[in-house]
Formats: structure tokens, C-alpha cells, sequence
């Protein structure tokens, strides 16, 4: 009604104008303007009546948020993943780049208890690098997936990483860089587990690991032994020692390659240890050396527990370790009856405590 008011006193204020001022400039100019005062106002009108109404649920779970956009939840996007929150079709645990404030925060504005998971973070399955050689010179883009289109890369192992960082360019948070062997390094601190770089990786060399498990195979390679040998000096060769030494059965050699069951694995590191060529990685910053205190009864449990033969001593009598023997897999320690044996010098990692 008022729109029409509005237009009716436009035209009448043009009709009292000089007829030939209103019909060489200002009618049209008066008609025009008049027709778009009355569409602003049937627009406003249509978005105050038709728009709808955000769930403030959903507003408030979206401000909580990250913000990182990545993906990695599965939803389009935080808001979402704020719309499945809202809904019960995921839960707070299910943003991988929320810490665990944030993940509080979701929970309490939700009603739940807050779930414990733990965090995955990218791992490369390749240290080949710089310790492999080239197949033919490519010269094309520095893209590893337009490499990849050129008989599988020019690196001579065609399951390694072609190191030309579009992993590193996929990561939102920064979290991939190329280290100095030409392989790409993860900064477990930034990485939230997304799983860009999974997707982003032609050779499938990225995959997630959880964060707790220190040990790694640092190697795609399927071909036999001696042919994985020649185009990397770091490849695994399927030797199966890893395998005999694992005290958990938490590695298994198929396909010419070992690889290491997570919900088994201890984090000893026994296997890196015998492991001849270096595929296997410990990520550990350092391992501890076990100490035995003198309520030690020589009971001679422990040294039958050691995988490296580190402990001995006569029956009945305080035992001792060769630290030099001794690789702090702490498998000893919880074998003790009398707890009189302690990993002492960097972090322990136990079963329990893995």
C-alpha cells in the first residue's frame, strides 16, 4: 500500500511539471526511479516474510569451530559439520582439527560427554628420496600428479615419492615441507589429520597414523628383494626380521613389504633396530635404558623378557643391564613382580602407557 502511495505521488509530482521538461527528461526518470523504489520495497518486504530462521544451535556450534574449512570431517565445511552436529549425525570427535578445548566446548554446548580418540597424523611411507635414483629426466611441470601421468615418475622406484610437494601444497595448516633428503616431513604438532594430503598423494605414499605409535615403515616398495634393493638403498627387501623380532606379532611381511598393526604394536622399536636397510623408522625423540633397583630377588624374569639379551645375573641374585645391549623397549618392566626395574633417561614406552 505504501509502495503504491508512493508511485501515484511520483507521477503526480512529474503530470504538474512542464509537459515538455516531463517528456524529454523527467518522466522517464521519475517512472524509473518510482519502479525501483517499488521493487526495493516489495523485496524487503518478500525477505523479512521468506527468510529462514538458522537454528541457534547450529550458530553457536559453527562459531566454536576452527574455521579451517578442511574437509576433514566429511561435511562441506564447518558449517556442515555444525548442521550433522545439530542433527546427532556425528559428534564432537569427529573434527580432526579441533584440540581438546575445542572439543569441550562443542560437547558442553551439545549435552555430551566428549569422547576419547586418538589423533591421526599423516605419515610418509617413503624415505626413499635422495637414496634413489632417477629412471629418465622429466621436464614438465613440478607437479608429482602431472609426474605421475609420464610412465609413473622419474624416480627409479616407481611406488616411492616423487618429492614435488603437492602434499605440501594441499595441507591447510602448513603442517608438510620437503626436508633436505627430498622427501616431505610432517610436523606432528600442526598436522590435524585431515586427510588432504592423503588424497592428494598420486603414488598413495601419505596415509594417517595415530599419533601415539612411534614406529613406522617408511616404505611403498613391492617389488622382490634385490630388485626393491637396486632402485633404493633404503627400500624394505621383505627380509621378515622385523617380523621374528616383534614381541607383539604386530608385524606381518605380505607383498614383499612389512607393515605394522597399529592396535598391536607396543612402540618398542625392536624392529627398527634389526631392520638392515632402515625402512623402518622410530620416530622417538630418544628411548630409555632400564635401571634395576635392589629389591631385584633374581628371579630371572626379566632377563627371559629381554628380546636383546641386555639383563643377567645369577638366580636369586640382583640382575643388571648392559646398557649398551639394552634398547629401552621397557618390555621388562611390567614382567617384574617385585617392580624393581625402571626405564630411566627419556620417555617410556610401555604397553599400558603407549
Amino acid at each position: 500500500m505504501i509502495a503504491e502511495l508512493l508511485f501515484m505521488a511520483a507521477v503526480s509530482q512529474i503530470q504538474s511539471t512542464e509537459p515538455s521538461l516531463s517528456e524529454g527528461v523527467l518522466l522517464p526518470a521519475g517512472l524509473l526511479g518510482a519502479t525501483g523504489l517499488l521493487l526495493g520495497v516489495g523485496l524487503a518486504i518478500a525477505a523479512r516474510r521468506l527468510a529462514v530462521q538458522k537454528d541457534p544451535l547450529i550458530e553457536k556450534l559453527e562459531s566454536l569451530l576452527p574455521g579451517a574449512n578442511c574437509g576433514g570431517c566429511g561435511f562441506p565445511g564447518c558449517g556442515g559439520f555444525a548442521e550433522a552436529l545439530a542433527k546427532g549425525e556425528s559428534q564432537p570427535a569427529g573434527c580432526v582439527a579441533a584440540n581438546p578445548a575445542t572439543l569441550s566446548a562443542l560437547a558442553s554446548a551439545m549435552g555430551v560427554e566428549v569422547q576419547d580418540s586418538i589423533r591421526r597424523i599423516a605419515v610418509i611411507r617413503c624415505n626413499g628420496g635422495h637414496s634413489t635414483g632417477l629412471a629418465f629426466t622429466y621436464d614438465g611441470p613440478c607437479s608429482c600428479a602431472s609426474a605421475a601421468m609420464v610412465m609413473g615418475g622419474d624416480k627409479a622406484c616407481r611406488f616411492g615419492c616423487l618429492g614435488m610437494g603437492d602434499c605440501v601444497r594441499a595441507c591447510p595448516f602448513g603442517a608438510i615441507r620437503i626436508g633436505e633428503n627430498g622427501v616431505p616431513v610432517v610436523d606432528g604438532e600442526k598436522c590435524t589429520g585431515c586427510g588432504k594430503c592423503v588424497k592428494t598423494c598420486p603414488k598413495g605414499v601419505v596415509s594417517l597414523w595415530p599419533e601415539n605409535r612411534q614406529v613406522t615403515v617408511a616404505c611403498s616398495n613391492r617389488d622382490r628383494g634385490p630388485t626393491a634393493r637396486k632402485a633404493c638403498a633404503v627400500a624394505c627387501i621383505a627380509c621378515g626380521r622385523c617380523a621374528k623380532a616383534c614381541p607383539a606379532n604386530a608385524i606381518t611381511v605380505s607383498d614383499n613389504l612389512a607393515s605394522i598393526d597399529p592396535e598391536k604394536c607396543i612402540n618398542c622399536g625392536l624392529c627398527a633396530t634389526v631392520c638392515p636397510t632402515g625402512a623402518i623408522v622410530d620416530r622417538a625423540p630418544a628411548r630409555p635404558k632400564a635401571y634395576i633397583d635392589n629389591e631385584c630377588t633374581g628371579c630371572g624374569i626379566c632377563a627371559e623378557a629381554c628380546p636383546v639379551n641386555a639383563i643377567t645375573g645369577e638366580p636369586k641374585a640382583k640382575h643388571d643391564v648392559d646398557k649398551d645391549k639394552c634398547v629401552g623397549c621397557g618390555l621388562c618392566a611390567p614382567k617384574c613382580p617385585g617392580r624393581a626395574i625402571h626405564l630411566l633417561g627419556a620417555l617410556s614406552y610401555t604397553r599400558e602407557g603407549a
